[in-house]
C-alpha cells in the first residue's frame, strides 16, 4: 500500500513539473516572438531606412533613442553643430541648464550623462504633453497617424509647446528648425515605437 502511494505521488510530481515546464516554454517562446517582432521593420520602414542609410535597432525604447540619435548626430556623442547644439541628441544649452548641466565639456565627454539627459527630457515632455497624448494617439492629423513616440520625437525637435500647437490646430500650425526638419516630419518618421518605458515626470533629475 505504501509503495502504491509513493508511486502515485511520484507520478503526480512528474505531471506537475511537466506542465510547469510546458508553460514556461510557451511563455519563453511568446516573449522571444514578441522581441523578434519588435526588431523586424515593416516593408515601409525598410524602404525608408535603406533610402536614408539608417540602422534599424528595434521598435522598443532603445530603437527609438538610437533612431533619433542617428537623425540628430549620426550617433556621435562629442559633436557640436554649427548652431551650438551638443552631443548625440543635439541638446541646446538652455535645455541642459534645466537639468542643472552647465559643464558642456563634461557633457560632451560623458555618454552616460547624455543618455540620462535624453531620458529626462522625454519624461518631462511626456508629462507636459500627457493630455495631448491621451486625446490624439491613434487619430490622424494632417494625414499622419499620431503615436506617442512620434509626439515625443517631435517634442525633442521643436519643444513640447510647438507640438501642442500642431496637434491642437489640427495640423495647421507649422514649425521647422534651421535645417528644415519639421514637427510633421518627426511625427511621421518616429511613429510606432513602444515608449511605455518612459515615465511622465514633471521634475525629472539627471
Amino acid at each position: 500500500m505504501k509503495k502504491t502511494i509513493l508511486i502515485l505521488c511520484c507520478l503526480a510530481l512528474v505531471i506537475f513539473i511537466s506542465s510547469f515546464t510546458k508553460d514556461s516554454n510557451n511563455n519563453s517562446k511568446n516573449s522571444i516572438a514578441a522581441e523578434v517582432a519588435s526588431t523586424v521593420p515593416t516593408e515601409e520602414e525598410s524602404i525608408f531606412l535603406e533610402y536614408n542609410n539608417i540602422p534599424f535597432v528595434g521598435k522598443m525604447y532603445n530603437g527609438f533613442r538610437e533612431a533619433i540619435a542617428f537623425k540628430e548626430s549620426q550617433g556621435q556623442y562629442d559633436i557640436v553643430n554649427s548652431l551650438g547644439y551638443l552631443g548625440k541628441y543635439q541638446f541646446g544649452r538652455s535645455t541642459l541648464e534645466r537639468f542643472n548641466i552647465y559643464d558642456t565639456h563634461r557633457f560632451l565627454n560623458t555618454p552616460k550623462l547624455q543618455e540620462q539627459a535624453f531620458l529626462a527630457l522625454c519624461s518631462l515632455n511626456k508629462w507636459i504633453l500627457r493630455k495631448d497624448i491621451e486625446r490624439t494617439v491613434g487619430k490622424h492629423i494632417d494625414g499622419i497617424k499620431i503615436t506617442e513616440s512620434g509626439i515625443l520625437a517631435a517634442a525633442h525637435l521643436a519643444g513640447a509647446g510647438n507640438v501642442k500647437k500642431f496637434l491642437r490646430s489640427g495640423g495647421d500650425f507649422y514649425f521647422s528648425d534651421a535645417f528644415g526638419s519639421s514637427v510633421r516630419n518627426y511625427l511621421k518618421q518616429f511613429s510606432g515605437y513602444d515608449v511605455s518605458f518612459i515615465e511622465a515626470n514633471q521634475k525629472p533629475e539627471v
